[in-house]
């Protein structure tokens, strides 16, 4: 089976090695063209464009930062669309506006090309790791002929329903990720404010009913009051964006995620955009004046 892959950032290389490593044919595009060469070196093939990329590919990844990004390597001039052969499947693991999904998928079925939206969650790690969750919109005959695919890059896979039930899907998990994230700091502040030491209070909340993902691998971050890149506050901003337009279309007020996301909006300005999103506890610092 052949695969193009298409977006070699933080999370689309590791991914695009791991297919390699699993065997598979892959072709390689990123707009910025040096990313190309360590996966090159790995046994990809590197293609000029998207368009040349899809080019004979019997299934197309895309996975870049947003909404307007995947519009362009998709449908744009030198795009998916112009070069994959009918029959091909389009997997998008971006994460984007589902109403923006849909549109696309439509666009392409009329060239019979199938699409799937397929957003991961799971942060560099588990892209490196090849156990990121993966949450997919679309027929349960295309994720059946993806599934070997994604099993190269994830270790749960959850087919949630119609074309676009993916992107929702990974727009509830940033919200809660917000939320966890933000009562996180929060606590942590506390805990520095108080002078405890927070090597035990970890072990001691983690232990229990406050215990989760975050908690365990970003406290740290927190404490320290250091952000090394596991995924960016600018991504998760723009994600939390598009979660906040999905419910706006539904009626559904959700204040907490606006107000994470202005946090996150702030921090940007401040140029910490490119931190992780445990970066939030600056905010949290600075109102304690930790």
């Amino acid at each position: 089976m052949k695969i193009a892959f298409i977006g070699l950032g933080t999370m689309g290389a590791p991914m695009a090695l791991n297919l390699l490593k699993a065997g598979y044919a892959v072709t390689v595009h990123n707009r910025s063209r040096e990313k190309e060469q360590p996966l090159v070196d790995a046994g990809a093939i590197a293609a000029a464009t998207p368009q040349s990329a899809a080019a004979n590919a019997d299934i197309i990844i895309t996975c870049v930062s947003d909404t307007p990004d995947v519009a362009a390597v998709i449908l744009e001039e030198s795009g998916v669309i112009h070069g994959a052969q009918s029959g091909a499947l389009v997997i998008d693991m971006s994460t984007i506006s589902p109403s923006v999904t849909r549109s696309t998928a439509a666009r392409l079925l009329e060239k019979d090309i199938h699409m799937l939206d397929a957003p991961v969650s799971g942060g560099s790690e588990g892209a490196q790791n090849g156990t990121l969750s993966i949450m997919i919109g679309g027929s349960a005959e295309d994720v059946e002929r993806a599934i070997p695919v994604l099993s190269a890059m994830g270790s749960t896979i959850t087919h949630v329903g119609p074309i676009g039930s993916g992107q929702t899907t990974k727009a509830i998990n940033q919200i809660i990720v917000a939320g966890t994230y933000w009562s996180i700091a929060e606590g942590m502040a506390l805990g520095l404010k108080a002078g405890l030491d927070m090597e035990k209070v970890v072990q001691a909340v983690g232990s229990g009913a406050a215990g989760s993902w975050g908690l365990t691998n970003r406290s740290g971050n927190m404490i320290n009051n250091e952000y090394p890149l596991g995924f960016r506050v600018r991504l998760h901003q723009k994600d939390l964006e598009i979660a906040l337009a999905a419910a706006r279309e539904l009626g559904l007020p959700l204040p907490m995620a606006a107000y994470v996301e202005q946090v996150e909006t702030g921090l940007m300005a401040q140029g910490y955009g490119d931190e992780d999103i445990s970066a939030i506890a600056r905010t949290v610092r600075q109102m304690g004046a930790i």
